[in-house]
């Protein structure tokens, strides 16, 4: 057993601090971006709707997976000015011809346009991600092992994670529309780490002192940060419907930010695809903590609380996974059912872990 570097700890706590503060200014670029955008996409409405005539009447083009709403071709460039429920028709690199930002996470979440706000929010995210990772390293360093023994430590580098898969997909995915729901809970993450769960540097209890911690937990976190995405996910899921149906009924639109984001059919597909990926991960969790537990304890399964909510969570993802697969699921029911999967994660992590006892009672507090 290494020693304890205390010097270390208090570092990694700096660098933890320094994140968040990061992360919370990535947080208003973001919002700042989705305010902009949204209110330079109502003057395009508006502009629009003052230029059409009887003699022009506007088409209302359907695309599937999406509500009507009043678009029309303006000038001999075939320069499109749409509304909302258009995304699916429009290549992400659309603008109109006055210059403003247009809605740039079309249903394929290609890259279109690329806005100053969201650009200085990705490279905030990417600064907040890299002094998270100090903080990370110096804790491992600090406590002489991986740094997730404890609730502190598991949820901080949680965080991390989810932060750092955020970053990866967006490589390939437009998914800024996401920042600011998606960093916003790693804020609250650091923040009820460092509030509610806080743990000095410390060895670990002779059941956590092997070599499975490394795999079991790893994979569980990893789980988790991905579970968080599609969480946020789902959620947006729920309003863009919400809202999809308030336009297709006549309402008036009073969500514009939400503009900026694919169709709730868009979001829908890829939670579900991260949630499949994510359910993997969750089976072997549960397969590798099973091993772990008759290495420690002398049997696979005792009906321990934090054994049988880890099996919950497994469960409801799976009939998740399977309501949609094949018994048509879809919209609102499977997005419920996410959120409900990753409420009893959180409840496993937070409830289980504090107010009851258990053989896996590795808090720390």
């Amino acid at each position: 057993m290494f020693p304890i570097n205390e010097t270390m700890g208090q570092y990694s706590e700096l660098f933890m601090l320094l994140a968040a503060g990061t992360y919370t200014v990535a947080f208003i670029a973001f919002a700042w971006d989705l305010a902009k955008s949204s209110k330079a996409l109502k003057a395009i409405d508006l502009k629009a709707a003052a230029s059409v005539t009887p003699a022009a009447p506007a088409k209302v083009p359907v695309a599937a997976g999406a509500s009507a709403a009043p678009s029309r071709t303006a000038g001999s460039g075939g320069d499109r000015l749409s509304g909302p429920a258009d995304r699916a028709e429009r290549p992400s690199s659309y603008s109109s011809g006055a210059g403003a930002a247009g809605q740039t996470a079309d249903d394929s979440m290609r890259y279109g346009e690329r806005r100053a706000p969201a650009r200085v929010a990705v490279a905030l995210t990417v600064l907040g991600a890299a002094i998270h990772a100090a903080a990370v390293l110096t804790r491992a360093v600090g406590a002489g092992r991986v740094p997730w023994g404890n609730m502190y430590e598991f949820l901080t580098t949680g965080a991390f994670l989810v932060a750092a898969v955020f970053l990866l997909v967006l490589v390939r995915r437009d998914l800024r529309f996401l920042g600011t729901f998606v960093v916003g809970l790693v804020i609250i993450m650091l923040v009820a780490a460092s509030v509610a769960f806080w743990t000095p540097v410390g060895h670990l209890v002779p059941a956590l002192q092997s070599y499975w911690l490394v795999i079991h937990v790893s994979i569980a976190v990893l789980s988790s940060a991905l579970f968080t995405l599609t969480f946020a996910m789902s959620a947006l899921q729920l309003v863009q419907s919400h809202r999809q149906r308030t336009i297709a009924a006549g309402g008036a639109d009073k969500l514009g930010f939400m503009r900026l984001v694919p169709s709730a059919l868009s979001l829908e597909n890829l939670s579900y695809r991260i949630n499949a990926i994510a359910f993997i991960g969750w089976t072997f969790t549960l397969m590798f903590g099973a091993i772990w537990a008759e290495k420690a304890w002398g049997r696979f399964w005792g009906w321990d609380t934090k054994e049988v909510w880890t099996f919950v969570i497994w469960v409801v993802y799976a009939g998740y996974l399977h309501a949609r697969a094949t018994r048509g699921w879809t919209g609102t029911r499977a997005a419920w059912l996410s959120i409900v999967g990753y409420l009893c994660v959180v409840f496993n992590f937070t409830i289980v872990n504090q107010f009851f006892n258990g053989l896996h009672s590795y808090s720390g507090l």
